[in-house]
This record gives structure tokens, sequence and C-alpha cells, in this order.
């Protein structure tokens, strides 16, 4: 069974082919990030335009290299929200246009379950239930995945994603955009330990996180060295932020593990691919005998295989939407 599946949250254009929910046969993305990087973050407007610009010839590339035709499309997935709702309403106008003249069924999908469906893709052994940490750039989850189209959240941000966080702290440092990348690179040549940031819990058993107050830590440490007129060592500044990520990120996560007695533990969004994350929480699974699941690379950014695999098993269990759809850019899990 094939799905065609379309996703314009933000600012990457992809459109992919998937067959049975974990197969790729074609995944292309177009990304934005030249373009934005001189403004230091995506601008909405530009982003919906250049969706507009080249979403038919990214469908075309996507049929050429599945090897298919648009006859052989079962159905259509796409990205009703979160997201940029300019960006959103390109993605969705152009699946309900497709869907009406191939006469096939459309099917919504929600962002941030389709970045837990990543998954599925790498790991073909992977299977509810488990838990889902997802952390991108404007999301931060706990989620316990019951079944393939069931998720129960037990934790999530109450200000700042990880992502975002990243994002300004790397602006304050004066780092190019996108900020995690360069992070996550100085990270590695400075000391985690060099300065101690705050660890943010909340109240006791929470499973939510806070990271505005962590930021705002940063944020005042350097304008005190600045006033000081004291030598910043970004790399350390870099390290010692991510460490204090990680620290609670890792603590939350693995307590649920145990909570729930669960020993699977998927790791989705664009924050999976910081190697700092990647190194920690492979190492505590293997201490704590968790089995640990993350996407490729290429497939922890915004793309379209994952909306397919989700949008997959959305059609399954019996669920379609109607040309009504309408875009939520405030969609929640």
């Amino acid at each position: 069974m094939k799905t065609l599946a379309i996703e314009t949250s933000c600012d990457e254009t992809s459109i992919a082919v998937i067959e049975d929910g974990r197969k790729i046969l074609s995944n292309i993305i177009s990304t934005q990030i030249e373009t934005h990087k001189k403004f230091g973050g995506v601008v909405p407007e530009i982003a919906s335009r250049m969706h507009v610009e080249v979403i038919s010839q990214i469908l075309k590339n996507a049929l050429e290299d599945a090897n298919i035709g648009l006859n052989d499309i079962d159905f259509i997935s796409v990205t009703e929200g979160p997201g940029l709702v300019g960006a959103l309403l390109v993605g969705m106008s152009f699946a309900k246009a497709l869907s009406y003249s191939l006469d096939i069924p459309l099917i919504g999908v929600n962002h941030i379950k389709g970045h837990i469906c990543a998954n599925y893709i790498s790991h073909k052994n992977l299977e509810p239930p488990f838990i889902a940490l997802v952390i991108s750039g404007g999301h931060t989850y706990l989620v316990d995945v019951t079944g393939y189209d069931e998720y129960k959240v037990i934790g999530r941000t109450r200000d700042d994603a990880v992502g975002e966080a990243f994002d300004k702290v790397a602006r304050a440092l004066g780092l190019p955009y996108p900020g995690g990348p360069m992070i996550d690179k100085l990270s590695k040549v400075g000391n985690p330990e060099a300065i101690n940031f705050p660890r943010v819990y909340l109240e006791v058993n929470s499973y939510d996180f806070s990271f505005s107050g962590l930021k705002t830590a940063i944020l005042n440490y350097l304008n005190q060295m600045k006033q000081k007129n004291e030598t910043i060592t970004i790399e350390d500044v870099a390290a010692s932020f991510q460490m204090a990520v990680i620290d609670v990120l890792s603590e939350k996560t693995f307590r649920l593990l145990n909570e729930t007695k669960r020993n699977k533990l998927a790791i989705a969004g664009g924050v999976a691919a910081n190697s700092g994350i990647r190194d920690i929480f492979t190492k505590k699974a293997l201490e704590k005998g968790i089995e640990l699941f993350i996407p490729d690379m290429n497939l922890c950014t915004d793309n379209a295989a994952m909306i397919g695999s989700a949008g997959y098993y959305s059609y399954i269990s019996g669920k379609k939407s109607t040309l009504g759809l309408k875009v939520d850019a405030n969609l929640s899990l």
C-alpha cells in the first residue's frame, strides 16, 4: 500500500512515497535554511512563498525517484499541524487537490506523531508499546506510545522547547542560524563542567519541562562576564548549557521508563540529531537495559517520509479525513 506524503509545516518542502508505512520509495526534501539564515530565523511569509514555488517540482522528483505514477498512489498523507499556518496551508491545499483529482483518500497527520513514526522507518523491529521523547525546535514531549495510533502525553514543555532554547542561546553567543548544530559542534571541544547552569526539574514527580530559566541564566552569565570585562569561552558555555539540557531530559525520561516498566525508548525530532544527546542516552540505555531507538539523521529533521508512516497507521486503523480538513498551527498531540 503506497501513500504520497506531503510535509510543509515550517521551512522544508518535502514529498515522499512510502510503502506499507515503513519502506521509503522516495523522500525529497527542499530546505530553505540558506534563505532564512540571513534573517537569523524562519520568516513565515517567505517560507510559505518558497513552498509554493517548489512543491510541484518536488512532487515530480518524488514520483520519479519512486519510479511510479500518481495512479499508483493509494492515499494522500499530509501534515495538518502544528506548524506555521501559511506553510501548512500550502501543503494542505496541494494534498486536497491531489486527493480530489485522483479520487483517493486524504489523511491528515499530526507533525509530532510523524516524528515518532520516523523510528518505524529506521527500525523495522520497533513495535509499541514504548516511551517516546520528542525533542524539536518547537516541541518537547514525553509520550507513552501504547499502539501504532495511540499516544498518551505524559510530559511537555511549559515554555521554551529544547530546540528553541538551543537557537536562543546560540544567538546570544553570536552563532549563525540554525544554532543547534553549532552548539553541538562547540560542545565537543568545551568543558561541560566549566559552568554550573541550573537544572530545572519542576515539582517532585513532574514529567513536564521548562527551559526558559536555563536560557535566562545563560543570558545573565554572558552579561555579567561582559560587565566584568572577563573572557567568555563560548565552547565552555555551549558544553555546559548542553549538559544541563541533557541532564534534565535523561532524568525525566529514564524515571518514566522505570515507572511505566517500559523497556523501549524512541527519541524523535530535530534535536535527536544532537551527538551529545545520542551519546549519553545510548550509554544510559545500555546501563539500564533499555532498548534505544533513534531515527537515521536524515529522518530526524522535518521530512515527508515520517508523515507517510504516521498516515499509514492512521489509515489502516480506519481514520480518514474529508476535503473540509483544516490546518491547525497549534495542534496538540
